[in-house]
Protein backbone atom coordinates (compact mmCIF):
# COMPACT_ATOMS: atom_id res chain seq x y z
CA UNK A 1 0.00 0.00 0.00
CA UNK A 2 1.35 3.19 -0.92
CA UNK A 3 1.12 5.37 2.47
CA UNK A 4 1.89 8.44 0.60
CA UNK A 5 -0.08 12.03 -0.14
CA UNK A 6 -1.24 11.20 -4.23
CA UNK A 7 -3.07 13.38 -6.56
CA UNK A 8 -4.07 10.53 -9.25
CA UNK A 9 -7.82 12.17 -10.03
CA UNK A 10 -9.29 15.48 -7.76
CA UNK A 11 -11.12 12.72 -5.82
CA UNK A 12 -8.21 12.15 -3.69
CA UNK A 13 -8.60 15.55 -2.57
CA UNK A 14 -11.50 17.30 -0.58
CA UNK A 15 -13.29 20.25 -1.98
CA UNK A 16 -12.24 22.43 1.24
CA UNK A 17 -8.76 20.92 -0.06
CA UNK A 18 -8.78 22.06 -3.41
CA UNK A 19 -8.99 25.56 -2.58
CA UNK A 20 -6.65 25.56 0.34
CA UNK A 21 -4.66 24.57 -2.53
CA UNK A 22 -5.95 27.34 -4.27
CA UNK A 23 -5.06 29.90 -1.61
CA UNK A 24 -1.92 28.73 -1.05
CA UNK A 25 -1.11 29.37 -4.95
CA UNK A 26 -2.66 33.00 -4.91
CA UNK A 27 -0.67 33.95 -2.03
CA UNK A 28 2.95 32.08 -3.80
CA UNK A 29 1.90 34.11 -6.81
CA UNK A 30 1.11 37.27 -4.84
CA UNK A 31 4.79 37.10 -3.31
CA UNK A 32 7.07 34.37 -4.31
CA UNK A 33 10.09 34.62 -2.93
CA UNK A 34 8.93 34.03 0.40
CA UNK A 35 8.74 30.39 -0.92
CA UNK A 36 12.41 30.30 -2.41
CA UNK A 37 13.60 27.26 -0.27
CA UNK A 38 10.76 25.19 0.67
CA UNK A 39 11.74 22.36 -0.68
CA UNK A 40 15.42 23.03 -0.52
CA UNK A 41 17.23 19.21 -0.17
CA UNK A 42 14.14 17.69 -1.82
CA UNK A 43 14.05 15.95 -5.20
CA UNK A 44 11.27 15.46 -8.20
CA UNK A 45 11.16 13.01 -10.57
CA UNK A 46 9.36 13.64 -13.84
CA UNK A 47 8.63 10.97 -15.96
CA UNK A 48 7.18 11.99 -19.22
CA UNK A 49 6.27 9.42 -21.48
CA UNK A 50 4.27 11.37 -24.06
CA UNK A 51 5.23 14.92 -25.19
CA UNK A 52 4.69 18.00 -22.88
CA UNK A 53 5.07 21.34 -22.89
CA UNK A 54 3.53 23.49 -20.47
CA UNK A 55 2.89 21.09 -18.19
CA UNK A 56 6.04 19.26 -17.86
CA UNK A 57 8.12 22.62 -18.08
CA UNK A 58 5.81 24.13 -15.00
CA UNK A 59 6.25 21.35 -12.85
CA UNK A 60 9.65 21.37 -13.18
CA UNK A 61 10.25 25.53 -12.87
CA UNK A 62 7.90 24.93 -9.71
CA UNK A 63 10.11 22.57 -8.11
CA UNK A 64 13.57 25.02 -8.73
CA UNK A 65 11.19 28.33 -7.56
CA UNK A 66 11.19 26.25 -4.53
CA UNK A 67 14.51 25.68 -4.43
CA UNK A 68 14.24 21.76 -5.28
CA UNK A 69 16.26 19.59 -7.38
CA UNK A 70 14.89 17.40 -10.79
CA UNK A 71 15.59 14.40 -12.00
CA UNK A 72 13.45 12.25 -14.72
CA UNK A 73 12.81 11.70 -18.61
CA UNK A 74 10.85 13.38 -21.24
CA UNK A 75 11.66 10.50 -23.55
CA UNK A 76 10.77 6.84 -22.65
CA UNK A 77 12.91 6.23 -25.64
CA UNK A 78 15.89 7.19 -23.65
CA UNK A 79 15.40 5.51 -20.76
CA UNK A 80 15.27 1.80 -19.76
CA UNK A 81 11.38 1.52 -21.21
CA UNK A 82 12.83 0.96 -24.48
CA UNK A 83 13.84 -2.09 -23.46
CA UNK A 84 10.86 -3.71 -22.28
CA UNK A 85 11.17 -2.71 -18.72
CA UNK A 86 7.35 -2.92 -16.97
CA UNK A 87 5.85 0.49 -15.71
CA UNK A 88 5.86 -1.16 -12.04
CA UNK A 89 9.28 -1.25 -11.88
CA UNK A 90 10.61 2.02 -13.71
CA UNK A 91 8.65 3.53 -10.79
CA UNK A 92 9.73 1.45 -8.19
CA UNK A 93 13.32 2.35 -8.90
CA UNK A 94 12.77 6.00 -9.65
CA UNK A 95 10.49 6.50 -6.56
CA UNK A 96 13.52 5.56 -4.39
CA UNK A 97 15.66 8.17 -5.71
CA UNK A 98 12.53 11.14 -5.43
CA UNK A 99 10.16 12.26 -2.86
CA UNK A 100 7.63 13.24 -5.38
CA UNK A 101 7.26 11.35 -8.90
CA UNK A 102 5.38 13.34 -11.52
CA UNK A 103 4.30 11.11 -14.64
CA UNK A 104 2.52 11.68 -17.71
CA UNK A 105 1.48 8.58 -19.17
CA UNK A 106 -0.06 7.17 -22.87
CA UNK A 107 -2.33 4.90 -21.09
CA UNK A 108 -5.64 5.12 -18.99
CA UNK A 109 -5.28 4.64 -15.30
CA UNK A 110 -1.29 4.61 -15.66
CA UNK A 111 -0.74 6.90 -12.30
CA UNK A 112 -2.83 4.68 -10.37
CA UNK A 113 -0.81 1.79 -11.39
CA UNK A 114 2.09 3.71 -10.50
CA UNK A 115 1.07 5.05 -7.09
CA UNK A 116 0.33 1.15 -6.20
CA UNK A 117 4.14 0.54 -6.20
CA UNK A 118 5.91 3.98 -5.73
CA UNK A 119 7.68 4.83 -2.54
CA UNK A 120 7.20 8.71 -2.57
CA UNK A 121 4.28 11.00 -3.48
CA UNK A 122 2.65 10.31 -6.86
CA UNK A 123 1.40 13.33 -8.87
CA UNK A 124 -0.94 12.66 -12.15
CA UNK A 125 -0.29 14.87 -15.34
CA UNK A 126 -1.98 13.05 -17.70
CA UNK A 127 -3.09 9.94 -18.21
CA UNK A 128 -4.16 8.82 -22.11
CA UNK A 129 -7.54 10.39 -22.71
CA UNK A 130 -8.42 9.98 -19.13
CA UNK A 131 -7.53 12.67 -16.53
CA UNK A 132 -5.50 15.41 -15.89
CA UNK A 133 -6.21 17.26 -12.07
CA UNK A 134 -3.32 19.38 -12.24
CA UNK A 135 -4.70 20.87 -14.84
CA UNK A 136 -7.96 21.20 -13.35
CA UNK A 137 -6.15 23.00 -10.30
CA UNK A 138 -4.58 25.35 -12.89
CA UNK A 139 -7.78 25.87 -14.44
CA UNK A 140 -9.99 26.27 -10.67
CA UNK A 141 -7.18 29.22 -10.03
CA UNK A 142 -7.90 30.93 -13.22
CA UNK A 143 -11.30 31.15 -12.54
CA UNK A 144 -10.84 32.23 -9.57
CA UNK A 145 -8.28 34.73 -9.81
CA UNK A 146 -10.32 35.98 -13.60
CA UNK A 147 -14.10 35.80 -12.12
CA UNK A 148 -13.65 35.75 -8.21
CA UNK A 149 -15.33 32.74 -7.93
CA UNK A 150 -16.00 28.77 -8.64
CA UNK A 151 -19.97 28.84 -8.10
CA UNK A 152 -22.99 29.78 -10.30
CA UNK A 153 -21.15 29.87 -13.22
CA UNK A 154 -22.10 29.15 -17.04
CA UNK A 155 -19.10 27.11 -18.40
CA UNK A 156 -19.45 26.10 -22.28
CA UNK A 157 -16.84 23.70 -23.15
CA UNK A 158 -16.09 23.07 -27.22
CA UNK A 159 -14.24 20.19 -29.48
CA UNK A 160 -12.81 17.37 -27.97
CA UNK A 161 -15.14 16.50 -25.00
CA UNK A 162 -14.62 12.92 -25.81
CA UNK A 163 -10.73 12.36 -25.92
CA UNK A 164 -10.60 15.96 -23.85
CA UNK A 165 -8.70 14.68 -20.37
CA UNK A 166 -8.43 18.51 -19.40
CA UNK A 167 -12.72 18.55 -19.67
CA UNK A 168 -13.55 15.29 -17.82
CA UNK A 169 -11.36 16.43 -14.94
CA UNK A 170 -12.83 19.80 -15.14
CA UNK A 171 -16.11 19.17 -15.21
CA UNK A 172 -15.98 16.57 -12.51
CA UNK A 173 -14.58 19.21 -10.46
CA UNK A 174 -16.80 22.47 -10.95
CA UNK A 175 -19.67 19.80 -10.70
CA UNK A 176 -19.00 19.78 -7.02
CA UNK A 177 -19.26 23.38 -6.30
CA UNK A 178 -23.08 24.84 -6.54
CA UNK A 179 -25.58 26.55 -9.33
CA UNK A 180 -22.73 25.60 -11.99
CA UNK A 181 -24.63 24.57 -15.45
CA UNK A 182 -22.40 23.22 -18.55
CA UNK A 183 -22.93 23.52 -22.19
CA UNK A 184 -21.13 20.84 -24.22
CA UNK A 185 -20.08 21.49 -28.00
CA UNK A 186 -19.34 18.66 -29.98
CA UNK A 187 -20.34 16.48 -32.44
CA UNK A 188 -21.72 13.26 -31.39
CA UNK A 189 -18.33 11.29 -32.25
CA UNK A 190 -16.85 13.67 -29.86
CA UNK A 191 -19.52 13.75 -26.90
CA UNK A 192 -18.64 13.76 -23.35
CA UNK A 193 -18.50 10.47 -21.90
CA UNK A 194 -21.27 8.81 -20.29
CA UNK A 195 -19.54 8.53 -17.15
CA UNK A 196 -19.05 12.28 -16.75
CA UNK A 197 -22.24 12.65 -17.45
CA UNK A 198 -23.45 10.25 -14.45
CA UNK A 199 -20.73 12.31 -12.41
CA UNK A 200 -22.63 15.67 -13.38
CA UNK A 201 -26.15 14.45 -12.53
CA UNK A 202 -24.61 12.98 -9.54
CA UNK A 203 -24.29 16.51 -7.99
CA UNK A 204 -27.35 17.69 -9.12
CA UNK A 205 -25.61 19.99 -11.97
CA UNK A 206 -27.54 21.02 -15.42
CA UNK A 207 -26.25 20.77 -18.91
CA UNK A 208 -26.99 20.58 -22.37
CA UNK A 209 -25.58 19.66 -25.45
CA UNK A 210 -25.60 21.36 -29.10
CA UNK A 211 -23.74 20.94 -31.80
CA UNK A 212 -22.26 24.38 -32.83
CA UNK A 213 -20.11 26.94 -30.70
CA UNK A 214 -23.02 29.49 -32.69
CA UNK A 215 -25.66 27.89 -30.62
CA UNK A 216 -23.65 28.56 -27.64
CA UNK A 217 -21.69 31.62 -27.46
CA UNK A 218 -24.03 34.02 -25.81
CA UNK A 219 -24.51 31.75 -22.79
CA UNK A 220 -20.76 31.20 -20.86
CA UNK A 221 -18.64 32.76 -18.00
CA UNK A 222 -16.32 31.17 -19.18
CA UNK A 223 -15.67 29.53 -22.36
CA UNK A 224 -13.19 26.45 -22.21
CA UNK A 225 -11.93 25.33 -25.82
CA UNK A 226 -10.05 22.43 -26.85
CA UNK A 227 -7.87 20.85 -29.38
CA UNK A 228 -9.29 18.27 -31.74
CA UNK A 229 -6.35 15.50 -30.44
CA UNK A 230 -4.31 13.62 -33.25
CA UNK A 231 -2.85 11.36 -30.77
CA UNK A 232 -5.97 10.00 -29.29
CA UNK A 233 -7.51 8.85 -32.87
CA UNK A 234 -6.68 5.22 -34.23
CA UNK A 235 -7.90 6.39 -37.55
CA UNK A 236 -6.50 8.88 -39.56
CA UNK A 237 -9.20 9.28 -41.26
CA UNK A 238 -11.62 10.54 -38.62
CA UNK A 239 -8.81 12.73 -37.28
CA UNK A 240 -9.20 14.24 -40.53
CA UNK A 241 -12.53 14.96 -40.55
CA UNK A 242 -12.75 16.32 -37.33
CA UNK A 243 -10.72 18.37 -36.90
CA UNK A 244 -11.71 21.70 -38.21
CA UNK A 245 -15.58 21.46 -37.05
CA UNK A 246 -14.61 24.07 -34.33
CA UNK A 247 -12.86 27.59 -34.67
CA UNK A 248 -13.21 30.55 -32.40
CA UNK A 249 -12.96 33.87 -34.25
CA UNK A 250 -12.59 37.35 -33.50
CA UNK A 251 -15.94 37.69 -35.18
CA UNK A 252 -17.92 34.59 -32.91
CA UNK A 253 -16.35 36.83 -29.76
CA UNK A 254 -18.43 39.63 -30.51
CA UNK A 255 -21.60 37.81 -29.45
CA UNK A 256 -20.49 36.32 -26.02
CA UNK A 257 -20.44 38.23 -22.59
CA UNK A 258 -18.53 41.44 -22.42
CA UNK A 259 -16.70 39.96 -19.34
CA UNK A 260 -16.74 36.09 -20.75
CA UNK A 261 -13.17 34.54 -20.49
CA UNK A 262 -11.72 32.01 -23.02
CA UNK A 263 -10.04 29.16 -21.64
CA UNK A 264 -7.61 26.79 -23.43
CA UNK A 265 -5.18 23.83 -22.11
CA UNK A 266 -2.41 24.32 -24.45
CA UNK A 267 -1.75 23.65 -27.22
CA UNK A 268 -3.44 25.67 -29.72
CA UNK A 269 -3.95 24.58 -33.33
CA UNK A 270 -6.35 26.48 -35.45
CA UNK A 271 -9.38 26.17 -32.96
CA UNK A 272 -8.68 29.66 -31.95
CA UNK A 273 -8.24 32.26 -34.24
CA UNK A 274 -5.01 34.20 -33.51
CA UNK A 275 -6.84 37.35 -33.37
CA UNK A 276 -8.41 36.66 -30.61
CA UNK A 277 -5.70 36.68 -28.60
CA UNK A 278 -5.87 40.40 -28.71
CA UNK A 279 -9.13 40.01 -26.84
CA UNK A 280 -8.43 41.15 -23.42
CA UNK A 281 -10.89 38.08 -22.81
CA UNK A 282 -8.22 35.51 -23.89
CA UNK A 283 -7.38 33.90 -20.56
CA UNK A 284 -5.01 31.00 -21.90
CA UNK A 285 -1.98 32.50 -21.48
CA UNK A 286 -2.68 33.88 -18.10
CA UNK A 287 -4.11 30.22 -17.50
CA UNK A 288 -0.65 28.81 -18.60
CA UNK A 289 1.16 31.10 -16.24
CA UNK A 290 -0.77 30.12 -13.26
CA UNK A 291 0.03 26.48 -13.95
CA UNK A 292 2.94 27.06 -12.75
CA UNK A 293 1.41 28.38 -9.02
CA UNK A 294 -1.14 26.15 -8.83
CA UNK A 295 1.27 23.51 -8.53
CA UNK A 296 4.46 25.02 -6.33
CA UNK A 297 1.09 25.06 -4.21
CA UNK A 298 0.61 21.14 -5.11
CA UNK A 299 3.96 19.99 -4.51
CA UNK A 300 4.01 21.85 -1.18
CA UNK A 301 0.57 20.84 0.01
CA UNK A 302 1.19 17.15 -1.14
CA UNK A 303 4.72 16.65 0.92
CA UNK A 304 3.86 18.43 3.86
CA UNK A 305 0.91 17.63 5.11
CA UNK A 306 0.51 14.10 7.10
CA UNK A 307 -0.21 11.11 4.68
CA UNK A 308 -3.49 9.40 4.17
CA UNK A 309 -3.14 5.84 4.57
CA UNK A 310 -5.80 4.02 2.88
CA UNK A 311 -5.91 1.72 0.09
CA UNK A 312 -5.81 2.82 -3.96
CA UNK A 313 -8.12 0.21 -4.79
CA UNK A 314 -11.59 -0.05 -2.98
CA UNK A 315 -13.67 -2.42 -5.06
CA UNK A 316 -13.16 -6.51 -5.82
CA UNK A 317 -11.02 -8.52 -7.84
CA UNK A 318 -11.88 -10.39 -11.01
CA UNK A 319 -9.13 -12.15 -12.44
CA UNK A 320 -10.97 -13.62 -15.37
CA UNK A 321 -12.41 -10.34 -16.16
CA UNK A 322 -10.37 -7.71 -18.29
CA UNK A 323 -11.12 -3.93 -18.95
CA UNK A 324 -12.48 -3.63 -22.61
CA UNK A 325 -11.03 -0.44 -22.64
CA UNK A 326 -8.09 -1.09 -25.49
CA UNK A 327 -6.26 1.78 -23.83
CA UNK A 328 -6.12 1.08 -20.14
CA UNK A 329 -3.18 0.24 -18.44
CA UNK A 330 -3.93 -3.13 -17.62
CA UNK A 331 -3.86 -4.56 -21.40
CA UNK A 332 -0.03 -4.24 -21.01
CA UNK A 333 0.89 -4.21 -17.44
CA UNK A 334 -0.34 -8.09 -16.94
CA UNK A 335 0.29 -8.07 -13.23
CA UNK A 336 -1.85 -5.52 -12.07
CA UNK A 337 -4.95 -6.80 -10.30
CA UNK A 338 -8.51 -6.91 -11.85
CA UNK A 339 -10.05 -4.40 -9.96
CA UNK A 340 -13.77 -3.34 -10.73
CA UNK A 341 -16.24 -1.22 -8.61
CA UNK A 342 -19.64 -3.18 -8.83
CA UNK A 343 -22.86 -1.11 -9.71
CA UNK A 344 -25.36 -3.51 -10.53
CA UNK A 345 -25.00 -4.90 -13.62
CA UNK A 346 -22.20 -3.04 -14.09
CA UNK A 347 -18.62 -3.46 -13.43
CA UNK A 348 -16.36 -0.15 -13.04
CA UNK A 349 -12.50 -0.71 -13.73
CA UNK A 350 -10.89 1.26 -11.31
CA UNK A 351 -7.94 2.38 -13.39
CA UNK A 352 -9.81 4.07 -16.28
CA UNK A 353 -13.14 3.81 -15.38
CA UNK A 354 -14.16 1.62 -18.28
CA UNK A 355 -17.51 0.43 -17.98
CA UNK A 356 -18.52 -3.56 -18.47
CA UNK A 357 -21.85 -4.95 -18.25
CA UNK A 358 -22.24 -8.36 -16.67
Amino acid sequence: MNNFNNLVDMDDYTVPQWNEIIALAEKIKAAPEDYADKCRGKIMATLFYEPSTRTQMSFQAAMIRLGGNIIGFDNPSNSSVAKGENLKDTIKIVSTYSDILVMRHTQEGSAKAAALVADCHVINAGDGGHLHPTQTLTDLLTLKLELGRLDNLTVCLCGDLKYGRTVHSLVKALSCYPNNRFVLVSTPDLALPSYIKDVIRAHGADFTEVNTLDEAIREPDMLYMTRIQRERFSSEADYERLKDVYCLTKAKMQYAKKDMIVMHPLPRVNEIEVAVDDDPRAAYFRQANNGMYVRMALILYTMTREPKIKPLLLGEIHPTVACTNPKCVTQTEKYLPHSFINRGDILVCEYCDERILL
